[in-house]
């Protein structure tokens, strides 16, 4: 029961320490980055390189944009994932895999403040109705909460 109870206020004080800095929003976590949207994403390709994620592809939205002669606030996407855990994930509910590889976008909003945002994996549990896959749901939530931290901190 002592260790329930260490568990869950630790918890609650990890909870209440990010709250300043992530908000979640329709299945949606976003972390304010202190730096700008190519900073980020580099340091969070870094991040994930470094961790032995695959990073798929990176692709900068404004650029797009200019292309067809329009204009976008700076706007990225990484696409990325780890075959291992995400099997793991399908294998409880294949569905998932249409959430599959992760994604984190990085976009400067209209105030100028740049966001790191990606999916919850609360919120993909409850899309796919996926059951039995705790320990693979706390490793994604884990590992996503670690990235964006280190890739937005100062």
């Amino acid at each position: 029961m002592e260790k329930i109870l260490k568990r869950t206020l630790l918890s609650a004080t990890l909870f209440s320490l990010a709250i300043p800095m992530a908000f979640a929003n329709n299945g949606l976590i976003s972390v304010k980055s202190a730096h700008t949207v190519k900073v980020t994403a580099d340091r969070l390709e870094q991040i994930l390189n470094d961790k032995g994620m695959t990073v798929f592809v990176r692709i900068d939205h404004s650029v797009g944009a200019k292309h067809v002669g329009e204009v976008l606030r700076p706007t990225e996407l990484i696409i990325f994932g780890n075959p291992k855990v995400g099997t793991l994930l399908m294998q409880c509910s294949q569905s998932a895999a249409i959430d599959l590889p992760q994604k984190a976008l990085i976009n400067q909003d209209e105030k100028g403040q740049v966001w790191l945002t990606y999916n919850s994996p609360d919120y993909l549990v409850k899309r796919h109705n996926i059951k039995g896959c705790n320990e693979v749901i706390t490793k994604i939530e884990t590992a996503l909460a670690n990235f964006s931290k280190t890739a937005t901190m100062p």
